[in-house]
């Protein structure tokens, strides 16, 4: 009985049983994807929409994750003009906000859809010998800026579609980091 049960683990053990293996997933939006995401923000029109419009477009910073609301002063420091860039060089929305003053603010919206899969065998995995990680999913960036609460300018970016693979080998598995700990060691 007792070889029995070894022998069905041993066989689990080596076989690539890649369900065993961590999964990870983080969501830091309400959107479903990257191009819903930028629909909704591309919905926004520059000098007519208002504040309920975003809200409309599932863009509520009370309640959507990762919402940043930036000051005037925030918005100062964003866009600055340099030497490199002029003043004339400004959208025409991000002047009328900066030239708001206090009524000038602004969100910084930020979200994604990430999955982290470790793929392979198990036991090479496990052992530390051999791990293969791929990363997939979306992320998306917007910046929405505001005087009192009509929409001045509108911008987006990111990342619409996210295909990482890490592969790690390590010839002496589970005491490959073992020489840094033992020379530590006085």
């Amino acid at each position: 009985m007792k070889t029995t049960f070894c022998a069905l683990a041993l066989v689990f053990l080596t076989s690539a049983c890649s369900s065993l293996l961590p999964r990870s997933h983080s969501e830091s939006t309400s959107f479903a994807s990257f191009a819903q995401a930028r629909e909704a923000i591309e919905q926004l029109v520059p000098m007519k929409s208002d504040k309920s419009m975003l809200e409309k477009n599932g863009f509520n910073p009370a309640t959507h994750p990762n919402t940043k609301i930036l000051t005037h002063s925030d918005v100062v420091r964003l866009f600055v003009p340099t030497t490199l860039l002029k003043r004339d060089d400004l959208d025409p929305g991000i002047l009328a906000c900066l030239q708001a003053g206090d009524a000038c603010h602004g969100m910084e919206i930020v979200g994604a859809r990430i999955d982290r899969v470790r793929t392979g065998n198990f036991l090479a995995d496990f052992s530390n010998f051999h791990r293969r990680t791929e990363t997939t999913g979306w992320r998306f960036n917007a910046l929405i800026l505001f005087v009192n609460d009509l929409v001045v300018h509108r911008s987006w970016g990111g990342q619409p579609s996210i295909n990482e693979v890490e592969v790690t080998r390590n010839p002496l598995g589970p005491l490959q980091d073992a020489g840094p700990s033992l020379l530590s060691i006085k």
